[in-house]
Parts: structure tokens; sequence; C-alpha cells
């Protein structure tokens, strides 16, 4: 059975310019907290791809008005379907979707790398105001090691690492990559992460699964050879194989120790392929990550060099050799620094391979199996805006009709927001007016509102940016008991819960 919180109703609805009676901010008792229950907390996420123009903008060279309408309408979709997180991928192949002094504009964005939308503005700016007024967190999403598409983009900017640097890349399949093993190529990619996470208010910093490249047959061995030879000359023990995966586990080691000492509360998180070796679990088969990509994904959960992370489970629930159930079930026993387990599903596949539930049962499956705090990322974003095969709809009206928090990771230790301040302006037989105080919207990114009558508790997540609520009661009579609020703050943690004093009949 999946936890009763699940169980509760939510309607939501805004108003403004209620008269006010006098509050004070008030932390609850413990009395009053032992009967105030838990809201759900799930991690729920899109992704917005910009490679290829997969999800946004649809085509480069857009005019900024037309780039704008459609990134609102993905935050809209997002917000209408109860995400709470929009993971947004602004770097494709060593360019930028921001202002950058590190990397080139993209490609995608005016159909020519180098060049700025004009009119301008800067897409991953608007994308995290856009999401936080909305009430949902942004994350920004990376690639670190690929550098060219040579399927889309075929002519590269001056300042582009495969004009200026040609000694750190190297051509293979359909694409041009940053050699894994060259320092240069670490401090490079490790620098651009690092510049967004200073200068932007993004929540969280995103990596996906192309570390070394997939196996091109064609092509053969990653071209790196004359980059191991050096690495043995100065007297490197470790065979290829070894050394490649050493070098992508330095870097994700050092990445995330360098993010928390830039800005300790954005998360990190991580999507590799969904198999670590064929027999992990015993009776999955398929690619060998560790062997094809040298990625040792096991070796970064089990050392917690993440926040959180997300194995891209990309097969049904009834598949015998790649069960969804079966290989989150081992993720979840391998998750031995009690890291986020939120894992990836493929949207794309409702209405082919996938019948419309599909993604539903994933998402109750990974809230049986991940029993405290858990989530999921959708790939991708496209799916949702186009309703594939009834798949937006169906989410709206099972798992996601209500509302959930982001989870918070305690072991970031992130100050809580100040207990809030707000005020019940009114109280009618079918809801309740809450004015809330505008100076904790500085450390609040939303507010939580509960309550309780005749013994039924409901609620409403709001962005901290909104001074006025209607939280509309259930079905049921009698008078209002208890209203809570609750401000959530960096991090999703949150502040204590502030008891408000009922209007005096």
């Amino acid at each position: 059975m999946l936890h009763s919180r699940w169980t509760m109703l939510l309607l939501v609805g805004l108003m403004s310019g209620f008269m006010a009676c006098a509050a004070q901010a008030k932390p609850a008792t413990s009395k009053e907290l032992a009967e105030i229950p838990e809201v759900p907390q799930e991690f729920r996420a899109a992704w917005v791809a910009t490679v290829a123009n997969i999800d946004w903008p649809t085509k480069p060279g857009l005019s900024t008005a037309q780039q704008k309408k459609e990134l609102i309408g993905i935050m809209d979709k997002c917000a209408e379907l109860n995400l709470n997180a929009v993971i947004f991928q602004v770097r494709t192949t060593a360019d930028a979707l921001y202002e950058s002094d590190l990397e080139p504009w993209s490609y995608y964005i005016t159909g020519k790398q180098g060049q700025a939308p004009k009119p301008y503005y800067d897409p991953l700016k608007m994308a995290v105001e856009e999401a936080h007024k909305r009430g949902m967190e942004l994350h920004a999403w990376f690639n670190p090691y690929r550098s060219g598409h040579l399927n889309t983009c075929k002519k590269f900017d001056k300042s582009h690492i495969n004009e200026t640097n040609p000694d750190l890349v190297m051509k293979y399949s359909a694409f041009m990559w940053m050699d894994p093993g060259k320092e240069e190529v670490m401090k490079r990619s490790m620098d651009v992460f690092l510049d967004v996470a200073k200068r932007y208010d993004v929540d969280g910093i995103h990596i996906d699964d192309y570390f070394y490249p997939y196996h091109d047959a064609k092509d053969g061995d990653f071209p790196d050879a004359d980059t191991y030879k050096a690495y043995k000359d100065k007297g490197g023990k470790l065979t290829k194989s070894d050394w490649r995966r050493d070098n992508v586990n330095k870097f994700i080691e050092k990445f995330y120790k360098e993010l928390k000492k830039v800005k300790p509360s954005v998360k990190f998180g991580i999507s590799p392929f969904g198999i670590w070796k064929p027999g992990y679990p015993s009776h999955v088969w398929g690619m060998n990550q560790y062997e094809a990509i040298f990625a040792d994904a096991k070796l970064w959960f089990n050392k917690g060099w993440l926040d959180y992370f997300t194995p891209q489970l990309y097969w049904g629930i009834r598949n015998p050799d790649q069960s969804f159930i079966s290989l989150l079930s081992w993720w979840e026993s391998e998750n031995t620094e009690g890291r986020h387990l939120w894992p990836g599903t493929a949207l794309y596949k409702v209405g082919g391979k996938y019948d419309k539930k599909e993604i539903q049962r994933q998402v109750q499956w990974s809230r049986i199996i991940v029993k405290d705090a858990p989530g999921t990322v959708h790939f991708s974003m496209k799916s949702f805006v186009n309703n594939q095969g009834g798949l937006t709809d169906n989410l709206k009206s099972t798992v996601y009709k209500k509302k959930a928090l982001v989870p918070e990771s305690p072991w970031l230790k992130t100050k809580a927001p100040a207990l809030p301040k707000a005020k019940i302006s009114k109280i009618t037989s079918k809801s309740v007016y809450v004015k809330l105080d505008a100076k904790y919207a500085k450390t609040a990114i939303n507010w939580i509102i509960q309550v309780k009558r005749n013994g039924t508790w409901t609620y409403d997540i709001l962005p901290s940016s909104e001074r006025n609520a209607i939280v509309d009661l259930p079905g049921t009579k009698g008078k209002v008991e208890m209203v809570v609020v609750t401000a959530q703050g960096a991090n999703a943690t949150l502040s204590k819960k502030n008891v408000l004093a009922l209007p005096k009949k």
C-alpha cells in the first residue's frame, strides 16, 4: 500500500485584498505538533533537453519572443502537472545556453554558435526565475565531455574548444569529444559547472550518462592511446580500462567537494545508465557501463559523491531482463550513504512499448521501494507537452493529482528559513483565506498552509512570491480547528510550524 499521506485533498486558488486580523508568529506547541500531519515529500522533475532541439527551443533561430513563449509554456505545463523541479540542459557540447565568458553561445539557440539571442536575454536566468515563480526548483544540466554534435552543428565558433584547443578533442562516431584523461579537460568542465553555481540561483547541478562515449563498432576503441601512453610513461600502473574509470571517478569526487565549498546547499545529481554491470541483480543483462563507457556509478553512489542519484531505468515493469522494479530495488540496496534515489523514466516509450499507465505504475513502485523521500525524473518534457498517449492526463488524475514538497537533503545541513508570519483574513464554509507576510519571502521559497476542519486536514503549497492564498476545504462540515503555516527554504529545508490565531466570532 502507498503511504497514507497521498490521500489528502488539495484545491488551489489565489485572491488578494483581504481584511487582516491581528496574529503573531508563534511556534506550534509539542501537543499541536503531534497532530499536524506530514505534507507529502517527493521529487518530481522533467528533463528539458536542448541538444538537437529535443525539447526547447523547438528549432534553432526562433525569435526571442517565440523562445520565451515556449519556455513559459514548459514551466506552466510542469506546474499544471504538480511537478516541483525542472532539469534544464545548459551545456550540450562545450557550449552555453546562458551568458558565459568560458564557452560560446549554443548553436541550438540562434542557429549560429557564438551568437547571442537578439533581442538579448539569458535563457538560464529566465528559466530560474520562471521555475521559482511557480515554486519549482531549477537544476542546471551539463554534459561534461561532449564537444560537438556533427549531425546538427557543423561549424564551430572561433572561441569553441574544438577550435582553440584541438589537442584536447577528438572525433568519435558522429560527435566530437574532449579527452577525459587530460587534466585541462577536467579543469575546464569543473570551472564551467562552478561558474554557473556561483552566478545563478540554481538549486542543483546535474550531469548525464555521457562520460566516455558509447562504443561505436565502426570507429572501434576511443582514440586516447597517446593520453594513456603519457600516463604510463609517467609511471602509471593502471590498465587502460581502470585508468579511464579513474579519470571519471576523480572528476566526480573532486567536483562534489568543490561544489560544497562554493555553495553547499546546491544539490549535485548524476543520471547514469541504469545497469551497472550485467548480473546486478542476478537476472539482469544489458550494456555494461562499467566497461563500455567506464562509468563506475555504483562507486559514486556508495561513496556519497552526489546528493541524488538518477539511474536511467528506461525499461518497463514487466520486462523480465531489465525490470524497472528489480533494478530500482538493487540500486536501493546500494544506497549505503543514504542519498536520494530518484530513478529516470522513459516517457517517450508511452504509446509504443508502454501503455499510458506504465509511468504511473513506475511512480507508484518508486514510492514503495524508496520508502523515504521518493521521487522520479522523466525524459523528456515534450512527451508531457504533447500529452503523448494520454500520459499527462493520466498522471494528473492519479499519482500527481496532489502537490508535493521537494525532499530535504539533511546531510547538507542547510539553515532553515525563519518562522513565517501570516494572518487569517477570513473563514467561510468552503475556504480559509490567509495573508502572508512579505518580509519572509527573502528566506522562503514556498509557503505550506495546512488546515484542519472537523478532524480532516487539507493543505496547499505555493511560491513565496504569493501574498494571499485560499485553501479550499474538503466536503466535511464543522468549524476550522487549526491553520498552520510553514516556510520551505534553500535545499528544501522547513521552518518551524506557525499555528495561526483563529478569528474571534
